[in-house]
């Protein structure tokens, strides 16, 4: 039956979901060590193998000697370990996710009417050109004279991601918006490793097994994106929670929000790199990222976007069958009762100020549109309500369950 691919494919998205952060855990987590190890070595030392620099660490009971060579060292080694799957797999999990949620959900999702009325084919169009409009673009920077200039280079990389901020703020739905942000800063992180650090690598390993001296500067142009890609981690960790939080993406400010959100990634990881440099503890940093924060806090606190549209609401196919079964009305009656009350413009339950996760269901439109979630939330399972706040029957959550499968049952 249909119903039952859609709880399945409920499970396979919590799937994909768990690859994404395991695998991005092991990659943000060896980006950070390395660049920790880098800044932190010793180089004013005379070192017999001829490296660059040299740190002792301790960890798990036991004492590890680290030594770094500015180039490579004489001759290739034996055993040699490349850090490259946790980034592809990190972008190939979250690539599948915004297939999943995003392109598959569009209706819901991606495309938002009031905010751009576009086609669905249109909507994912435009999500694809632009990932690949990003590294395009920042690639050529890189390369250009321009990008000689790291301080500078990163200066108009941030200008960008302003640009883009508001581009898809002015495309997609908040929450779709933020999220392709995120996606748009991950994409250039991850082809940096593809395109420039791995091939860079390998050039200096064939060189090493040539018997050639490799060349520095393939050094240099990976640690330059490597650079990048530490500063830019923390903002696109905190867009891709955002969509779980509706004061981030769901408020007109939500491109200006975004846009302060780099900055915040900037202040954290110059105090941990300066520190791990050994070049003090500018404190400075945490005074800017708390005002940066509470600057984020108050252009939150603007009007939520409303969900209801002006004159006639328009539903989709989908949500048309759902809104004109046989049960609707009865569903209809159970969700204003049991969820209207926080799923609101203006909430009335006690200690709920917005809507949750910015789902308001006080419509039938509404309702009907967002069939699946009921069903999966309220009806399958008991998410919905928390603690069963508004003592919802079983027989209500039974309807509910009966209502929508009646109608996936007619489509299959």
């Amino acid at each position: 039956m249909l119903y039952d691919f859609i709880v399945i494919g409920e499970w396979v998205e919590f799937a994909v979901r768990w690859l994404h952060v395991i695998t991005a855990i092991a990659w943000i987590g060896s980006s950070f060590y390395f660049i920790a190890l880098d800044l932190g070595l010793h180089r004013d030392r005379n070192l017999p193998s001829g490296a660059d620099g040299d740190e002792w660490q301790v960890h798990g009971g036991g004492f590890y000697h680290i030594q770094k060579y500015l180039v490579a060292p004489d001759r290739m080694p034996d055993d040699l370990i490349w850090f490259k799957w946790e980034s592809y797999m990190t972008w190939i999990s979250g690539f599948a996710l915004l297939c999943l949620v995003y392109y598959l959900g569009a209706d819901l999702y991606l495309v938002d009417p009031n905010v751009l009325d576009i086609p669905v084919w249109q909507a994912v169009a435009i999500s694809l050109a632009s990932l690949a409009f990003g590294w395009l673009v920042y690639d050529v920077i890189c390369k250009s004279g321009f990008g000689h200039d790291n301080t500078r280079l990163m200066i108009l990389l941030y200008f960008i991601l302003v640009g883009m901020a508001y581009f898809y703020t002015s495309v997609f739905s908040g929450r779709a918006a933020l999220l392709h942000l995120g996606a748009f800063t991950a994409s250039i992180m991850t082809a940096n490793v593809f395109f420039t650090i791995m091939p860079n690598q390998r050039i200096v390993v064939e060189d090493l097994k040539a018997g050639r001296t490799p060349d520095p500067k393939y050094g240099k142009i990976a640690k330059q994106r490597s650079t990048h890609n530490n500063y830019l981690t923390l903002p696109v960790i905190f867009l891709m929670l955002s969509n779980h939080y509706p004061l981030a993406f769901a408020t007109e400010n939500n491109w200006i929000i975004a846009s302060l959100v780099f900055l915040m990634g900037v202040t954290i990881r110059h105090w941990f790199n300066t520190r791990h440099a050994r070049k003090g503890s500018p404190t400075w940093t945490w005074l800017a990222t708390v005002i940066l924060f509470l600057l984020i806090t108050w252009l939150s606190t603007a009007p939520l976007f409303q969900t209801k549209p002006e004159g006639e609401a328009r539903l989709t196919p989908a949500a048309q069958k759902f809104a004109s079964a046989a049960d609707f009305g009865d569903v209809e009656s159970i969700v204003l009762g049991r969820c209207s009350m926080c799923h609101a413009s203006e909430p009335f339950f006690d200690g709920i100020h917005w809507a949750p996760k910015g789902v308001i269901l006080e419509t039938p439109e509404q309702i009907a549109t967002l069939a699946r979630e009921i069903y999966l939330q309220a009806g399958v399972s008991h998410a919905m309500p928390p603690a069963n706040a508004s003592f919802i029957e079983p027989e209500e959550r039974a309807k509910i369950v009966s209502w929508y499968r009646a109608v996936t049952r007619a489509e299959g």
